[in-house]
């Protein structure tokens, strides 16, 4: 026998592998009939009882007998005119600086635009821009409104925001942040991209890295994109006036200057209103209240200032009405005065002296330890 011939092997042997050899591994079954025949039976995709006999077969319905393509996709939604999105420019509280600065950007974009469907020659104008001003003053929001009026005015293909600071720009090498600079650029392409805290990338290697990256990104993309850098006033100038690619390319800065007091109550009622509650009278004097005790430095949060006094209270509002199996519409809605103030500081020890207890007596009275020496009660209690 050749060793190469297996007919030999028993497959159920130890070791050895089932099916090879010419043993078989189940013996066929010689007591069912011959005359009966093979029954097959075919997966059925209908529930219900059997058909009655003689009745038609019915047709089997299959999840994959509906084309992907005949489920109706959801229409997106319509893209807004130019003067829609600058009704919603105009809509927005204060910035009367910022709008009118914007709708001059318009004018002469437009007109330019105009000029060179018209077959004449136009000079280069920059598109990108400087916001500066403090947190909570809108830059974000005017940023995403300049998005699109850019692409109603056929600047921009999608004018979608993108929204980064530098923990996204620069990596932990050098050479890698080219690299996720420009991924992220690649990402706003068609609209905007806006960088908060600009000023953040100056002063070290891996700033300027994504620096150049960005100068050398605006340059070849500059028919669809938009740079919006944003920060503090002067701490931009410094950013600007590190690169002389970022000075050439950044001819508008646009200055959000903060709330005042009645804007920042027109905020909070609102933003109350669009959350579908009511602010009585009293209310609104106890949210200027607070606002008038406020200091307001660089980090004082504006707008924001205004919408997390509004969480607190919608909060305090909840805990309010936690014993109230059944409250009314206007308890719902009605924030009373003691439902707005200042975050408590869970590190108050009068916040936690409930918890606390009453404090510890002193172990022994200050004007009987002269410079740390045991008294004479000490001494007599030592002796006895």
């Amino acid at each position: 026998m050749s060793w190469l011939d297996l007919s030999r092997l028993d497959p159920n042997a130890p070791g050895r592998f089932p099916g090879i050899g010419s043993v078989p591994t189940e013996p066929p079954n010689t007591e069912r009939p011959t005359t009966e025949p093979p029954v097959t039976r075919t997966p059925s995709t209908t529930s219900g009882p059997p058909a009655p006999p003689g009745a038609e077969p019915a047709t089997p319905t299959t999840a994959a007998a509906t084309p992907e393509s005949a489920v109706p996709e959801a229409e997106p939604e319509p893209e807004k005119t130019l003067d829609e999105l600058l009704a919603e420019l105009d809509a927005l509280i204060g910035l009367h600086e910022v709008k009118a600065e914007i709708h001059r950007q318009v004018a002469v974009l437009r007109v330019e635009g105009l000029r060179t469907k018209a077959g004449l020659k136009s000079a280069t104008i920059t598109r990108h821009l400087v916001f500066v001003g403090n947190p909570g003053t809108g830059k974000t929001t005017v940023a995403r409104l300049v998005g699109g009026i850019y692409r109603a005015l056929g600047l921009l293909t999608k004018g979608q925001l993108v929204e980064v600071d530098r923990s996204e720009l620069v990596a932990g090498y050098l050479g890698q942040t080219a690299i996720k600079t420009a991924e992220v650029v690649a990402s706003a392409a068609g609209g905007v991209l806006f960088i908060d805290e600009a000023y953040s990338l100056a002063g070290d290697q891996y700033g300027t890295e994504a620096v150049d990256t960005l100068v050398k990104e605006m340059e070849d993309r500059r028919d669809d994109l938009v740079l919006i850098v944003a920060g503090y006033p002067d701490p931009m100038v410094v950013f600007i006036a590190q690169n002389p690619g970022l000075a050439s390319r950044f001819r508008t800065t646009i200055e959000f200057a903060d709330y005042t007091s009645d804007e920042l109550l027109a905020i909070f009622k609102s933003t109350a209103a669009k959350a579908d509650y009511d602010l009585p009278e009293a209310t609104q004097e106890r949210f200027t209240a607070i606002l008038a005790a406020t200091p307001r430095g660089p980090s004082f949060g504006n707008g924001r200032f205004a919408r997390n006094l509004l969480e607190g209270a919608v909060g305090r509002h909840a805990w309010r009405l936690r014993d109230i199996p059944e409250p009314t519409v206007t308890q719902l809605r009605e924030l009373l005065p003691e439902d707005v103030g200042p975050e408590p500081n869970p590190l108050d020890v009068g916040e936690l002296a409930p918890l606390l207890g009453p404090p510890p007596e002193p172990l022994s009275d200050p004007a009987d330890m002269v410079s740390g020496q045991p008294t004479e009660a000490d001494d007599s209690e030592e002796t006895t």
